[in-house]
């Protein structure tokens, strides 16, 4: 999961090419039953699989890489075969009950499962209970179906006919599911038992950030807007909002204590990217929203060069002012996605 979201802003926009190539080469001949690893172990061969949207994010990982390289012949013979696995895997079902519902989204985990990035749980307590239908995995479910959809409608009309028609019954079950129409925003996750978790979290900020969105033009804006509101500080996005009951805004104290606030509120520095990315969409790249989105990412930028691990990112910050760096001082994808940020702020054409 680290890998590849840290892929484009690590290895791509910094035109480290042969690197990312090894980087997606390597998880794809690792695959097995249709998922991407999502750790080796440092002291044996062994792979860990438990993750719902490593598998997703490698996809979306090995597309751009095909756009900002060209390179056709290793994406056709060494990552598409493992996409399209991968897609029939999700689908038809494997590890950890992770399979389409008949509605066509993605379903994942019980109680005894944590498969999303909000994976915190000690003393077998889960303090982010996310098994179910989670927005982001969607999100990137229906990205990866539009994805192949595009490839294929040059090449293969029966391949693109598929994936369309898959990803068209995703994105209506998706807007039925996870719009909250009342509260203008995404719901977080679904239950099993059709139980709905509302949180305000910013899991949804994928669903407009990545290239395919479910969504309307104006859902997008108010997703936006709401993040922007609530979740938005000057280091990231926090993980839930501070109006929540749940909310913790200072990650301290011993290991059971951190993790009840590693995902309850604590500040994620990487986040930042897919929030300059939606914001700029909704803005259509306007010279005023790119302007506001420097100014947004600023506060990074300083302590990358003047705070903390010089030339680096922490991992987290409190979520409550003044915001303190915690854990890990440096941290690849909050680099990653800092550096992705800064070049669409500076480098897109505005539309």
């Amino acid at each position: 999961r680290d890998a590849f979201i840290s892929l484009p802003g690590l290895l791509l926009v910094t035109g480290r090419y042969e690197e990312a190539k090894s980087v997606l080469t390597t998880f794809a001949e690792a695959a097995d039953d249709g998922m991407i690893p999502n750790r080796f172990d440092d002291n044996s061969d062994l792979t860990y699989f438990n993750s719902v949207d490593a598998s997703l994010w490698f996809i979306n990982a090995a597309f751009q890489y095909l756009w900002a390289t060209d390179d056709s012949a290793t994406f056709m013979q060494e990552l598409l075969p493992t996409i399209r696995w991968i897609i029939d895997s999700y689908r038809k079902g494997t590890r950890f009950g992770i399979h389409a519902d008949a509605d066509g989204l993605i379903a994942a985990g019980d109680e005894q499962t944590q498969l999303t990035w909000m994976d915190a749980k000690c003393d077998g307590i889960a303090f982010t209970p996310r098994y179910g239908k989670a927005v982001e995995v969607n999100a990137l479910w229906y990205n990866c179906l539009c994805l192949l959809a595009e490839f294929y409608a040059r090449r293969d009309d029966e391949g693109a006919k598929r994936y369309k028609s898959m990803a068209e019954k995703v994105r209506a079950a998706f807007r039925g599911s996870f719009w909250n129409n009342s509260k203008g925003y995404l719901n977080d996750c679904i239950l099993p038992d059709g139980t709905i978790d509302d949180s305000l979290r910013p899991n949804q900020i994928y669903a407009v950030s990545l290239s395919f969105s479910p969504l309307s033009q104006q859902q997008q804006a108010s997703v936006v807007e709401v993040v922007q509101n609530h979740l938005l500080t000057p280091y990231g996005l926090r993980t839930l909002s501070s109006d929540s009951a749940g909310y913790k805004g200072v990650y301290t104290g011993p290991q059971r204590q951190r993790d009840e606030a590693y995902h309850q509120g604590t500040v994620w520095p990487y986040l930042i990217g897919p929030f300059i990315e939606a914001y700029l969409k909704v803005n259509k790249f306007s010279i005023d929203s790119k302007i506001q989105a420097a100014e947004f990412i600023e506060p990074l930028l300083w302590h990358l060069t003047e705070d903390g691990c010089l030339g680096s990112i922490s991992e987290i910050f409190d979520g409550d002012e003044p915001h303190k760096p915690k854990g890990c001082f440096a941290q690849a994808w909050s680099v990653a996605e800092l550096i992705r940020a800064y070049q669409l702020i500076n480098s897109h054409c505005q539309s």
